[in-house]
């Protein structure tokens, strides 16, 4: 299956989201045409905006309020060459819904865009969905593991079938990415469409943010994350604290064009994870592609150690004991497979981290509303 080809247009859905936005802006830097689904008008004029004003007459939307509902791309879909499917609930609040809030949206959601696909993806190639480490980790194995995309998770689909709705909400949330995979590479092995499929499987994704966000508590979780750290959320009791792998979104907007764009991507997994953490490199990215465990003392290192985090928010991060971060036991993924075959090289930790401060403050100066600075496009 050939890549798609040079000023080709690309779907994207769920295109406000915090994935999607820098998908939409790495495929307009490399000379694409975007088509971006919305599910709020709101949210389609501001990508409109920001993305008019670097590359005027590339990007354009579609409404797609409710992934559930058969049919929703099917207008959407007509005359792209590719599809990245990016969009999936990620949040924890399912007050005893966790079928109804997580679990059917994902699956139905990707179950959706590819009978639209099927139906009228005349002009399409490639489809790349964003997955989950989710459907990758499974917390039946003993810590720690060294996973790969080899792997996947048994067990969080298992709870499901026993609990229902009152599945606890993070194992619902990696039943959803499981299930909402398993079904699409279900759909290509039935279906046998004219385009194939690659599917993207990052950690927990933190990064500067560029997507429309009304306050500081609209924020995608793990921005949300971020912010509250830096807001004094953390205290030196939780230190070192274990918060897992990590990979900056840049490097997953990276890792979805790239599966579109390299042949032999196509009917793989790939999982992006950010490099080695301990030794962070002089330069400004690392190819390195060791596993990206990340721990809060790793986090609270870089917040005292870096003068590009906010000085007014440095003290609302404990101390802890510095560089012991590494002697937290947790599991770890390899981007191995993602640099080797996509080209994807990975920001450190600490660049990761402190463009996510920068990008917070942007949105606190400008009162969350407006487009993000030229400059947080930049950051290195």
């Amino acid at each position: 299956m050939a890549p798609i080809p040079a000023n080709s247009t690309v779907l994207v859905s769920g295109a406000s989201g915090f994935v999607a936005a820098w998908c939409c802006r790495v495929l307009l830097q490399r000379g694409h045409r975007v088509r971006g689904a919305c599910r709020s008008e709101e949210k389609a004029q501001y990508l409109q905006q920001l993305f008019d004003r670097d590359f005027p007459g590339q990007f354009e939307t579609v409404m797609a309020d409710d992934l559930e509902t058969p049919g929703v791309f099917d207008e959407a879909v007509k005359g792209v060459d590719g599809v990245l499917h990016t969009a999936s609930p990620f949040h924890f609040n399912t007050d005893g819904k966790a079928i109804t809030a997580l679990i059917n949206p994902a699956l139905k959601g990707t179950e959706n865009m590819l009978q639209s696909c099927l139906k009228h993806g005349d002009k399409l190639k490639r489809v790349v969905i964003t997955s989950s480490f989710a459907a990758i980790l499974d917390t039946a194995k003993p810590v720690p593991q060294q996973y790969t995309e080899e792997d996947w998770n048994e067990t969080s689909v298992k709870e499901t079938e026993r609990d229902g709705e009152a599945q606890e909400p993070v194992s619902s949330y990696r039943s959803s990415k499981t299930q909402a995979e398993r079904a699409a590479w279900a759909f290509v092995e039935r279906e046998q469409p004219s385009w194939d499929l690659a599917t993207i499987n990052p950690p927990y994704i933190i990064g500067p943010p560029i997507h429309p966000c009304a306050s500081a508590e609209k924020l995608n979780t793990s921005s949300k994350t971020c912010w509250d750290i830096l807001h004094g959320a953390k205290k030196e009791d939780d230190m070192p604290g274990l918060l897992g792998c990590v990979v900056d979104v840049r490097n997953v907007a990276d890792a979805h064009v790239m599966a579109l764009l390299h042949t032999e991507a196509g009917g793989h997994r790939f999982a992006p994870t950010i490099g080695e953490l301990r030794s962070p490199s002089p330069q400004p990215r690392s190819a390195d592609t060791t596993a990206g465990k990340w721990t809060l003392q790793d986090v609270a290192d870089i917040v005292h150690s870096s003068a590009r985090i906010p000085a007014e928010w440095r003290g609302n991060v404990p101390t802890g004991k510095p560089q012991t971060g590494g002697a937290v036991v947790q599991n770890g993924l390899s981007g191995e497979k993602t640099a080797k075959v996509l080209g994807v090289q990975y920001h450190t930790l600490q660049n990761t981290f402190e463009a996510t401060a920068i990008a917070l403050k942007d949105y606190e100066k400008r009162n969350w509303q407006g487009l993000p600075d030229p400059s947080i496009f930049e950051l290195h």
